[in-house]
């Protein structure tokens, strides 16, 4: 069984959750704030991370920060109604879905089913070709790391899943809902707007550095780019 860790300081929306989550034949564990949670992530081999932002000792950015510097593990940010820099924060810093209280919980297993569907379709394509080059510029998936002129350029998880795909047909233009498709997978439930909010991260984490025969542009009324400069 896959197991998931549910953190969130309300008892009553963890045990609600806990149960659903069973149901759907996981192992759960709960935890009821930030220090807890990440004490069982040390512990733990877990497929997916439900984690909610306002919690005591500490907040689900801080753990999230901590996991992401030794693991790609799935996270799921819950975040408060209204509060659109909780969920920018959120994938600035490496989450790979968000959603919004008040929810309902068969929405947040429709979510995590949904991931994780996408990580063993991945897995099981065993594709022999994770890496990408163009010019200066080195992409691997097997490492989720990239780099330009050697030199490592900090991306979360999803910034290099796009720079990827885009690397892969240079030139051709991709528009948001296939980037949505293509890097959240198509049972996402998310809007385009997360697209424009990585790409503009991306970009100006790549513009820190040397480029000039390659960019990702922005094709006007239609989408992003992988441009390659003669």
């Amino acid at each position: 069984m896959k197991k998931i860790l549910i953190a969130d300081d309300n008892r009553q929306i963890t045990d609600i959750l806990k149960q659903y989550a069973e149901d759907e034949g996981f192992t759960v564990y709960t935890a009821y704030n930030g220090r807890e949670t990440y004490d069982l992530f040390t512990q733990h081999d877990f497929a997916m991370i439900l984690l909610d932002v306002m919690m005591p000792e500490m907040d689900g950015f801080t753990v999230c920060r901590k996991i992401r510097e030794t693991s790609m593990v799935p996270i799921i940010m819950v975040t408060a109604r209204g509060e659109d820099y909780e969920r920018i924060m959120g994938l600035e810093i490496g989450a790979d879905d968000y959603i919004v209280k008040p929810f309902a919980p068969i929405e947040v297993m429709a979510r995590i089913k949904a991931i994780l569907r996408r990580i063993d379709r991945k897995f099981d394509a065993k594709l022999n070709e994770q890496a990408r080059d163009f010019d200066n510029l080195s992409v691997n998936l097997d490492t989720f790391s990239a780099t330009i002129a050697d030199i490592p350029v900090p991306l979360t998880k999803k910034e290099i899943e796009i720079l990827y795909i885009l690397m892969e047909y240079p030139n051709k233009v991709f528009t948001r809902d296939n980037l949505l498709d293509h890097v959240w997978g198509y049972e996402y439930y998310g809007d385009t707007r997360t697209v424009d909010s990585h790409i503009k991260r991306l970009r100006a984490k790549l513009e820190e550095y040397d480029h000039p025969h390659w960019n990702i542009t922005t094709v006007w009324g239609m989408g992003y780019k992988f441009e390659v400069k003669k």
